[in-house]
């Protein structure tokens, strides 16, 4: 873990717990109604909402922490007294570009942990990422082939590779690794955009995504450490910046994009917390629903300090004013 203005900050006081999930997904609950009342508007105004709304609700909860990735770098959050005890990585509208019919996954999301626990992905926007269960843990290297790691994971599974439901980023860069998964005769869930999902269900039990391979964006790899850490799953990371000027800075930040790190590197401590709403149905939640005047939500929660994880799901008065409908 690098030393940066983020993985320095300064460790949480002995004994001080994280937030409960039940506390944040406010939060997120937020940010999908936000976003669910403005469908129709373009781009901008549904990050700009999300955002917002998410922003509202963390600034009156009683906590202190910093956001370590993605846009907000750097931004202090939270009611509490300072210094700052908790890391958190933020992603207001994950799927932003895919909110048309059909399942598209997206999602407000947050993920926390203790103050300087989190690997810092610096100016690097993406991931390359590899998650199993966690019948997979000590089974998988980081090296091995794709082909090899799926040939690994379908024996600790007890089934053949063709068994395996494989999750992947639908996108140009990744048609020779769909093909690679193909002629292994294991399936492939593509989604459209936002592997966030992908990843969290490849932990998860009963999910029916065996794994998730590609590279995607490193803020939405960093929540779903988060989850996977506290489900007890693999995952796998290195940095893989996509365009030229990202990749200049990244070789200026020094970070090695020929090295994979673990999940104890990625996410150095067991307490963390995970909430995701659904804004649109897909893989891992449905989305908002209206019924009447009142918006129907389902988040998902997970805690690493005890390991419950609940799936809620909230009805609440469309007030349409933003944050007033959150706190309840």
């Amino acid at each position: 873990m690098r030393e940066t203005a983020a993985s320095a900050s300064p460790a949480p006081a002995e004994g001080r717990p994280p937030p409960s999930p039940w506390l944040l997904r406010r939060a997120t609950e937020a940010a999908a109604r936000a976003v669910h009342r403005r469908l129709g508007a373009g781009e901008a105004a549904r990050h700009a909402a999300a955002t917002a709304a998410l922003r509202e609700v963390l600034d009156r909860l009683p906590l202190r922490g910093r956001v370590v990735a993605g846009d907000e770098a750097g931004r202090l959050v939270g009611a509490g007294a300072d210094p700052p005890v908790f890391d958190l990585v933020l992603d207001p509208l994950e799927g932003i570009t895919y909110l048309g019919p059909g399942p598209s996954n997206a999602m407000a999301a947050l993920a926390l942990a203790p103050a300087g626990r989190l690997f810092d992905p610096g100016p690097c926007h993406y991931l390359e990422k590899f998650v199993a269960p966690a019948a997979a843990e000590g089974a998988i290297e980081p090296g091995m082939p794709l082909v090899e790691k799926l040939h690994r994971l379908a024996e600790r599974l007890g089934g053949r590779p063709q068994d395996l439901t494989v999750c992947v980023l639908e996108k140009p860069r990744h048609e020779p690794l769909i093909a690679e998964i193909e002629r292994l005769g294991a399936r492939t869930v593509l989604c459209p955009a936002g592997d966030l999902a992908g990843a969290v269900a490849a932990a998860l039990p009963g999910s029916g995504i065996d794994a998730l391979a590609g590279t995607g964006g490193a803020v939405e790899g960093l929540i779903a450490a988060c989850a996977v850490r506290a489900l007890g799953g693999v995952f796998f990371a290195r940095p893989d910046p996509l365009l030229a000027g990202e990749k200049a800075r990244v070789r200026e930040a020094g970070l090695d994009t020929g090295r994979w790190y673990g999940i104890e590197e990625l996410v150095a401590a067991r307490e963390t917390v995970f909430c995701a709403t659904g804004i649109t149905s897909g893989l891992l939640l449905e989305g908002v629903v209206r019924e009447g005047d009142r918006l129907r939500t389902t988040t998902l929660m997970i805690s690493g300090t005890d390991g419950e994880r609940h799936l809620l799901v909230t009805s609440a008065p469309d007030d349409h004013r933003t944050g007033e409908d959150s706190g309840r």
